[in-house]
């Protein structure tokens, strides 16, 4: 089953975001798919021809989870942008995130403090799926860093790409137009 990339044009003149550098990162997120997919194909043939005990074979095995994290971790960054709104500090989201940090305020400077982190990657709010409780986590490269049976709840974009073109090395006047273009709606039918 081919994965296709989904149409995220109805970010494009978000406030905070360039049109330039939303169009490239729209590029770059079908590179993503593009991979995916052909590394699938590949690695379906190399099994059928039985070449899975080939370097070769572990290799790709080991890039697919980069493509395909890649691909997935754009999917709910681009889903959790576009809202207009504020978090409702009386919404049961903020009053989770309240309960798992201290303060919806806790919350939110230990996920500023993550994304400022240097190095490339990601922001991810997770919810752990044995007990509900949220934490956020780093994640480098695309498929190192994932908490285990956890679901991402808010994603944010930390490489270079998703800043540099609008912000050069102002990570943190990135990270405020994020917070003003997050979808909280999303995010909160995210949790369980």
């Amino acid at each position: 089953m081919a994965y296709e990339a989904k149409d995220y044009s109805k970010l494009i003149g978000m406030e905070g975001f360039s049109d330039t550098l939303l169009t490239n990162h729209f590029t770059l997120y079908q590179g993503y798919v593009t991979n995916t997919n052909k590394l699938t194909d590949i690695l379906a043939a190399m099994l059928k021809e039985g070449k899975t005990a080939t370097p070769e074979y572990a290799e790709l095995k080991r890039r697919f989870g980069f493509e395909f994290n890649g691909m997935r971790l754009h999917e709910y960054y681009f889903e959790n942008l576009g809202g207009k709104n504020p978090l409702d500090r009386s919404s049961a989201l903020a009053k989770k995130l309240a309960g798992a940090f201290g303060s919806y305020d806790d919350w939110e400077k230990d996920f500023r403090a993550t994304g400022a982190m240097r190095g490339i990657g990601w922001v991810v709010l997770y919810q752990d799926n044995t007990n509900g409780g949220l934490c956020n986590q780093w994640i480098n490269e695309h498929e190192v860093g994932h908490l285990t049976g956890c679901r991402p709840i808010l994603v944010m974009d930390v490489f270079e790409h998703a800043f540099m073109l609008d912000y050069g090395l102002k990570r943190a006047d990135y990270m405020e137009a994020f917070y003003k273009n997050v979808d909280w709606k999303v995010v909160a039918d995210r949790l369980k």
